[in-house]
């Protein structure tokens, strides 16, 4: 059956903080950035953020990674909303992009007219050991983390498996980094606002510096096959496969379409949303796609009305390089097999027929895991706006989509946007 929304949500306001490391904030502090520029971004300067109704909150682990439960309610506070309903979502590392659903089923339900999405991650103030640790509690802690897998080490799996079918080189995951790169570095909000080039070009600067040996990469690929430069984390993932730990805020303001004109005469609707679960890694027929990730996209395909051809532009998971192959095959961008293909011939890049992670994705901009499925749609909403400065794709992105994947892929949700003006 092809689910509906009972009534229209439109997209009209969006913000996020700078992604990093903030050793002297915490998440409260972080999500009032980005609500503060949520605010400014909302057209009608006149918004009086009162009228938000309830708010929705992605966080993965405060309780673990900031010793601090019950976050809703303390968010709500530090923006001045009390005591409007505040609720946390978590699944893992779609937490974030799970709240944004949430918040399109509540409007859509007729139950507030405006709410608040967000989502908010403080990772860094733990150790990088404590930090995997915490982060593989998102695993199946009776039967894979007692085996020793960590997540490098599960899409490592992925990668094997992927390589092994498809003939893929470990090269088209060289690609996959060096485009994300390139993206970040035109990204202000970005953790890491440098291509690999200018990372390379730095080392290679910081040796001249300090009288030592200076490295002698050819190009950017052969600093990526460098194992001091890039070494391995989990055979095939090397360190530059992989997203950062971040400390990172984002918020989306959600409309009723029959209120959204009191905001922006240039709302995004939301035109199709999926959601769906798959089983531990470890239980898995196929490690070479993700079936919630296929489940999720059909769902929002099928409501939203529209072909995988149609896309313009997505913002997918890419928490390690291999993910963004499988997500574009997944999506159905690309068919099996070819994916990494596609990351080689420049097919996904800005300029390319369908650009994934125009942002930076996880890889660059950064992951803080409660927060990556809300600055995903940040990014879609700067996009189709025409506000995304010098990472601004050509031409009319009329359809848009954001893709959040939870854990090894056992939750997957999908949501599909659409421009048009304010009737």
């Amino acid at each position: 059956m092809k689910g509906k929304l009972g009534r229209g949500v439109a997209l009209v306001g969006a913000g996020a903080c700078k992604f990093g490391a903030y050793p002297r904030q915490d998440s409260r502090d972080l999500f009032v950035e980005a609500f503060r520029e949520l605010v400014a971004s909302v057209d009608n300067k006149g918004f009086d953020p009162t009228e938000i109704k309830a708010l929705f909150i992605g966080n993965y682990s405060s309780d673990l990674f900031e010793h601090q439960g019950h976050l809703a309610p303390i968010l709500a506070d530090w923006v001045g909303l009390t005591p409007r309903a505040a609720l946390r979502v978590e699944d893992a590392c779609a937490s974030g992009g799970v709240a944004l659903r949430q918040g399109v089923l509540a409007v859509a339900s007729g139950v507030y007219d405006v709410v608040l999405v967000g989502g908010v991650e403080r990772m860094t103030a733990l150790p990088t050991e404590a930090v995997t640790d915490t982060l593989a509690t998102a695993s199946d802690v009776l039967y894979e983390f007692p085996a020793g897998f960590t997540f490098p080490g599960f899409y490592a799996a992925m990668a094997t498996a992927y390589a092994a079918r498809y003939r893929m080189p470990y090269e088209a995951l060289m690609h996959v980094a060096l485009k994300n790169h390139t993206n970040g570095a035109h990204n202000d909000k970005a953790q890491f606002g440098m291509t690999i080039r200018e990372i390379m070009d730095r080392r290679i600067a910081k040796a001249k510096e300090k009288g030592g040996l200076v490295p002698s990469w050819e190009d950017e690929f052969a600093f990526l096959r460098d194992p001091v430069a890039n070494p391995i984390v989990a055979w095939p993932l090397r360190l530059f496969d992989c997203s950062p730990i971040t400390d990172g805020a984002a918020a989306v303001l959600l409309a009723a379409e029959k209120v959204a004109w009191r905001f922006t005469d240039h709302p995004l609707r939301v035109l199709g949303t999926g959601q769906a679960s798959d089983t531990a890694l470890y239980g898995r027929a196929d490690l070479t796609s993700l079936r919630a990730a296929r489940e999720a996209a059909s769902q929002a395909y099928a409501m939203a009305g529209v072909e995988p051809s149609r896309i313009k532009l997505a913002e997918v998971h890419d928490c390690f390089t291999i993910a963004e192959v499988l997500a574009v095959e997944d999506l159905g961008f690309f068919p099996p097999g070819e994916g990494w293909r596609a990351a080689m011939t420049g097919a996904t890049c800005r300029d390319g027929p369908i650009p994934i992670n125009t942002s930076g994705g996880l890889k660059a901009k950064g992951h803080p895991v409660g927060a990556s499925g809300v600055a995903q749609v940040v990014e879609v909403w700067k996009q189709m706006r025409k506000e995304a400065g010098p990472r601004q794709v050509g031409g009319e992105v009329d359809l848009a989509l954001a893709h959040n994947v939870g854990g090894s892929g056992q939750t997957c949700v999908v949501h599909i946007f659409g421009g048009g003006d304010c009737g």
